[in-house]
């Protein structure tokens, strides 16, 4: 009878349970996440506004006449755009793409546009995600996206080279939202491996800015190339969040709603595992969070852009909003960091800044941003996460191979320095390099 009795009081106990997670889970925001991240400065995120607008030119089906009105004065120059290929030219391998000489700027450009709708073949891309099927660099990627990248590769190697030679003070620049951003992303890891083909000796003459990206490299490479690759994220995005299966959350898109609440629930159980999961899919580089609203508030305010390279805060849960989907799309994208960008040029017309200073931020922020991307290494290590520093030849960071294995923490033959094998070592270990045990049993305290 106690025993039937009791059967009540647990699932009471249950759906207390679940109830609180769900009130938890409806009052987590996204602004939680980077709220303890460093601002942007106007410096560093000028390009992506342009970028923004160089991704929106796309899309267009005539660029002499564009849709999508210029704003902030980035328009398009059409006669700068030394290559388009559509659909039909790519044979489905990889989304349309086209690539951009950008005198104003020094810049050559390759821009990958964003999942479409209608096509079977970028579903057949996206899809195509195996956990754990694919290797690349001592990390895990997405298969499909990796695939197309190195279709993009071969088919465009030679023409980017001759770009490259003809323009050598010029910096070579992957840009792609959505799927068009896993695409790049992974391109980029493809280019810098192979830079003697295209050309480029100095490996920050590479760059990559990947909008509202896929989730398509383990979370070693996230961190490992975070100072060529970059990621912009729209407050609520839901894609940066999504952990799911792709195919997974394409088969089920009748019931999202059920999708989205197993993934937090799942997500939220497992926390403390995922660091040291291999195959687990992160969003790529160093993360630029575009923030516009706060709980309880109605509408949106300005854009304040927090910036970090993050290893455990990287876009971990899903947000419950409404606003999950309308933040990945790239108008929106454009808009609100073209505002964040006009209110950080606005502080520093108000600040006074002289160009000389202005020069000399800019060359610390590149030492600043070189010390936290050395610092989000260093606690890889510490977390034990898989393959967190690199053994390839073109190393890890700009500095020689002296002061990187100095600076990094990592001996010549690649392996953590003392003082982080002490960070990562186990309880056990600790005990037995702080006690010593005597014949009869007793714990002792060792002697210095």
């Amino acid at each position: 009878m106690s025993i039937f009795c009791g059967v009540p009081i647990i699932e009471s106990v249950y759906c207390l349970a679940c109830a609180r997670w769900v009130w938890l889970k409806c009052l987590y925001t996204a602004g939680r996440e980077s709220e303890n991240w460093g601002l942007a400065t106007a410096e560093e995120f000028e390009p992506i506004p342009r970028y923004c607008r160089l991704i929106l030119s796309v899309y267009e089906d005539d660029l002499c006449n564009p849709m999508f009105a210029p704003i902030g004065g980035y328009g398009i120059d059409p006669g700068w755009v030394v290559l388009r290929k559509d659909y039909e030219e790519t044979l489905g391998r990889v989304p349309p793409y086209i690539v951009y000489l950008d005198h104003d700027n020094y810049d050559i450009v390759l821009v990958v546009r964003g999942l479409n709708m209608a096509k079977e073949s970028d579903y057949l891309v996206m899809l195509d995600n195996k956990l754990g099927q694919t290797k690349f660099d001592g990390g895990y990627v997405h298969n499909g996206l990796l695939k197309a990248a190195e279709w993009l590769f071969d088919a465009e190697c030679e023409f980017l080279r001759e770009l490259v030679l003809k323009n050598p003070e010029y910096t070579l620049t992957f840009v792609g939202h959505s799927l068009g951003s896993g695409v790049v992303a992974l391109l980029t890891l493809v280019a810098l491996q192979n830079r003697s083909k295209l050309g480029i000796v100095d490996r920050r003459k590479i760059r990559c800015y990947a909008t509202a990206p896929a989730r398509c490299m383990s979370l070693n490479l996230a961190v490992r190339y975070a100072d060529v690759i970059n990621s912009v994220v729209l407050q609520d995005d839901f894609l940066p969040r999504t952990t799911t299966s792709l195919s997974d959350l394409f088969k089920s898109l009748f019931c999202l709603p059920c999708v989205l609440c197993v993934t937090c629930l799942k997500d939220t159980c497992t926390l403390e595992r995922m660091f040291t999961d291999p195959t687990r899919l992160y969003a790529p580089g160093r993360l630029y969070h575009i923030v516009e609203r706060k709980p309880f508030r109605l509408g949106r305010l300005p854009p304040v852009v927090r910036t970090a390279v993050p290893v455990d805060g990287r876009f971990e849960q899903v947000v419950l909003s409404c606003h999950a989907t309308t933040d990945h799309a790239i108008v929106w994208i454009e808009r609100e960091s073209q505002k964040a960008f006009n209110i950080m040029m606005e502080r520093d017309r108000m600040m006074d800044v002289p160009p000389k200073q202005r020069m000399e931020r800019k060359e610390s922020l590149v030492s600043a941003q070189s010390q936290e991307h050395e610092a989000a290494l260093r606690k890889a290590v510490a977390l034990e996460i898989p393959h967190a520093f690199s053994t390839s030849p073109y190393g890890t960071f700009t500095l020689s191979e002296k002061e990187e294995a100095g600076n990094s923490g990592i001996s010549s033959a690649g392996s953590p320095s003392e003082p982080l094998k002490k960070r990562s070592e186990s309880w056990h270990d600790f005990v037995e390099r702080l006690f010593d045990v005597d014949e009869s049993g007793n714990i002792m305290v060792k002697k210095s």
